[in-house]
């Protein structure tokens, strides 16, 4: 999924934070853990466990949320 990220400095923004801005939605978009998944082949049992323990975290975080 090819995806055209462009971020425009605003006025008078120090170059830092516009890089800080660009790695903020590079992250959100997902693009940067893509690119590193596809630098490395993974078994197909290997990327079904790590989803799994993902899903699993993720659940424990929300009952834990739940119980507060």
């Amino acid at each position: 999924m090819p995806t055209n990220l462009v971020i425009y400095p605003r006025r008078n923004e120090n170059i830092e934070r516009v890089i800080k801005r660009f790695s903020k939605k590079i992250k959100k978009l997902g693009i940067l853990e893509k690119y590193k998944e596809k630098q490395r082949y993974m078994k197909p049992s290997e990327k079904r466990r790590k989803r799994n323990k993902r899903s699993d975290r993720r659940r424990a975080k929300e009952l834990a949320k739940q119980k507060r």
